[in-house]
């Protein structure tokens, strides 16, 4: 990036200010709740946890002797954020890390380290911190580097009752009752990092793993999602859904995963803080290319499932910025900001609109590594805009999608052009309607008269995600520089009026 050389140069240019501009027209927006879509599944808002960094060690376990306040060994205050969240499941153990992981190394009483892994958080923590979270577990085997009897062996040890070997070495370690396991993820990219398999050649191994590995609690079914597409490449996504079309009795699967991450650019590049206007709208113009993502990926799809019974799985998404200076380049740590909160809710609302395919997603990751809810150090933890927006949308898990109309708008920078606003909106399970706005102009307000058909309201109230600048970030100094503040406004005449600051979040309930 090239420098401006004057010092007003560089204030203008640097660490943009969302001041407000001129006002612009007001944006018309029609809800009708009388015409629901798909239901926003709750998985969409899942959560992922490699052994990468620190995301495990420190970030969620810090051992039993910590005199950080902890149960069992994992941070109490890292389970109170998350349960606020509701998250509906978690990935693990990987990731890259999936595909090397000896899961018998992590059981037991006596552990070593292999290959700078502790061990001391396995199966049983991991299972222990789900049930914690109020969570569902979703546990990749590992196909590129182990066997489908390795993986068999370990859903034995995690599902099966006391009357079988390994259900009995469970029981020895301290937990007699089986774990359910919700989600599988039979292999990890394994056009990379899980193997850099062909497409048929993984679509062989997929159909072997997908029949020997399985629940032995006939009572808990268990969902099996296959390793699918890198962005937009279709290679494995007509590959796995030709097979699957052709399936036999002998396996099946119930997810196709899909990889895709904003960068602005490979390799990651982009500095977590101190960014000027273009890269805000370079990396959120990268980001909203999920959209394109998905309809490739689901065209395919539907070519093999017109039923839409195979969901696609987004279990690896978000911001993937350069490292932040002075940290590990592996560890993959960066910060947070006001700008991954508008990504994250732009992300969602893409999610949303393909409810009828989109079934399950999973941000990377959760706590310390990329895109985090949670940052933590030492037995100091803060949450991040991300963290907010997630909290902000929590009344969308398994509502019905209600469509809206309007004009987004246009907002240009540098030669990048933007929709102005994005909005989205759904009805909970009690009937209440919910609408997420979504102000990407980082210089001036929004304003929506947002005009009600189906519902009756008379007023709508939530909160409302801003920050001084778009690059604002939450420190353990200053946990609270980026945080959601109550916002309420009228409905008058069947329409709903608001305004919303630049580069802001908001979510709001009609009551």
């Amino acid at each position: 990036m090239r420098l401006p050389t004057s010092a007003a140069a560089i204030a203008a240019a640097l660490i943009l200010p969302v001041a407000a501009h001129a006002a612009e027209a007001p944006v018309q927006v029609a809800l009708d709740a009388s015409k629901p879509g798909a239901v926003i599944d709750r998985h969409v808002f899942g959560q992922f946890a490699e052994h990468l960094g620190s995301g495990i060690y420190g970030g969620i376990w810090v051992g039993k002797e910590s005199t950080i306040p902890n149960t069992r060994g994992i941070r109490n205050d890292v389970v109170a954020a998350l349960k606020a969240l509701k998250v509906p499941n978690v990935r693990w153990p990987g990731g890259c890390f999936a595909d090397q992981y000896n899961w018998r190394r992590g059981i037991g009483p006596e552990r070593k380290a292999a290959a700078g892994e502790p061990n001391t958080f396995g199966t049983d923590e991991f299972m222990d911190f789900a049930q914690q979270i109020g969570t569902e577990a979703y546990v990749s085997v590992n196909l590129g580097s182990s066997t489908a009897q390795d993986a068999s062996e370990w859903l034995e040890y995690m599902t099966s009752s006391t009357d079988s070997a390994l259900g009995a070495e469970r029981a020895k370690n301290g937990h007699p009752e089986p774990y359910k396991v919700a989600i599988l993820g039979l292999g990890n990219e394994s056009w990379d990092c899980g193997g850099a398999m062909s497409a048929d050649f993984y679509v062989n191994e997929m159909k072997r793993f997908s029949h020997f590995v399985h629940s032995y609690n006939p009572a808990q079914p268990m969902k099996r999602v296959a390793v699918g597409p890198s962005g937009p490449d279709p290679t494995y996504t007509e590959a796995v859904m030709k097979a699957w079309k052709g399936r036999s009795w002998a396996w099946d699967i119930e997810g196709l995963s899909l990889h895709s991450y904003s960068t602005g650019g490979w390799p990651p590049h982009m500095s977590d803080t101190g960014f000027d206007e273009k890269d805000y709208a370079v990396l959120l113009k990268d980001s909203l290319g999920m959209d394109d993502t998905l309809k490739t990926q689901s065209a395919i799809m539907d070519k093999y499932d017109p039923e839409k019974k195979v969901a696609l799985v987004v279990d690896e998404w978000g911001s993937w910025l350069a490292p932040t200076p002075g940290s590990s380049p592996g560890a993959l740590v960066q910060q947070n900001s006001q700008r991954d909160a508008v990504l994250a809710a732009l992300n969602l609302n893409i999610f949303a609109r393909h409810a009828d395919r989109v079934r399950m997603a999973n941000i990377a990751q959760m706590v310390n590594v990329l895109q985090a809810m949670i940052l933590t150090d030492k037995d100091r933890m803060v949450l991040t805009p991300t963290y907010h927006v997630f909290h902000m949308y929590v009344p969308f898990q398994d509502a019905t999608f209600v469509p809206l109309t309007f004009d987004a708008g246009a907002y240009t920078t540098n030669g990048v052009t933007l929709p102005r606003v994005d909005a989205v909106a759904a009805k909970d399970k009690a009937g209440k309607v919910w609408i997420a706005v979504t102000n990407i102009d980082p210089k001036s307000p929004a304003t929506f008269s947002v005009s009600l058909a189906g519902v009756k309201a008379t007023k709508a109230s939530g909160q409302t995600l801003s920050a001084p600048k778009v690059d604002s970030v939450n420190t353990f100094d200053a946990p609270d520089t980026v945080a959601p503040k109550a916002l309420s406004a009228k409905v008058a005449g069947g329409k709903l009026t608001l305004t919303v600051a630049p580069a802001s979040v908001t979510v709001l309930g009609l009551e």
